[in-house]
């Protein structure tokens, strides 16, 4: 039975994680991020939340731009990994053997393996609670077209996307989930 209650309860989950990249004065970041979206199509732009106690933030509030990357399921560890280590002390990229390119219009780095990845740069960055909401022009772009089908949506028979349930688990959006279409043409 559903209750009221004055504590918090957070229920934002499963949702796809991003792995926001950064750099700045000669470091460079990977985090993993649940909580991002896309504020606005035309312009495009993009937000982020990150704990002002996060390296990436640190890094992104310095050099005002960052990068947003999805990974298939094949490298859902770099998403576990990202957060649960520190780019205070470890070189995340090293470590997790991460292959990436430098971004054309910002100098945060672009995983090889996203399937889609966002260039941003900063225009407005305000607190909200315990993070900071960090939003992004979208400045460029990276899609694996190979990876989608002629409506844009994902070709499940080549994609399978890792979903965020929360406590380190995850379950997948693949060929195997059942796709519920609720449209009906009723002209």
């Amino acid at each position: 039975m559903r209750e009221w209650t004055t504590n918090t309860v957070m229920h934002s989950y499963p949702g796809m994680v991003a792995l926001v990249t950064a750099k700045w004065n000669g470091e460079q970041n990977i985090m993993a991020a649940g909580w991002h979206s896309y504020i606005s199509y035309d312009p495009p732009i993009y937000g982020v939340a990150i704990a002002k106690e996060r390296y990436t933030h640190y890094l992104i509030e310095n050099s005002r731009e960052f990068a947003i990357n999805f990974v298939p399921e094949k490298f859902a560890h770099y998403i576990q990994q990202s957060g649960m280590l520190t780019g205070k002390k470890h070189n995340k990229f090293e470590e997790l053997k991460m292959e990436y390119d430098q971004g054309r219009t910002v100098s945060a780095p672009i995983l090889k393996e996203a399937y889609i990845a966002y260039e941003c740069k900063v225009m407005d960055q305000r607190t909200y609670g315990d993070h900071d909401w960090f939003v992004g022009e979208m400045t460029g772009f990276y899609k694996d077209g190979a990876l989608f089908a002629e409506n844009g949506l994902p070709n499940w028979d080549e994609l399978s996307i890792p979903l965020y349930l929360g406590r380190s688990q995850y379950m997948l959006a693949n060929k195997d989930s059942k796709v519920l279409n609720l449209y009906r043409d009723n002209s």
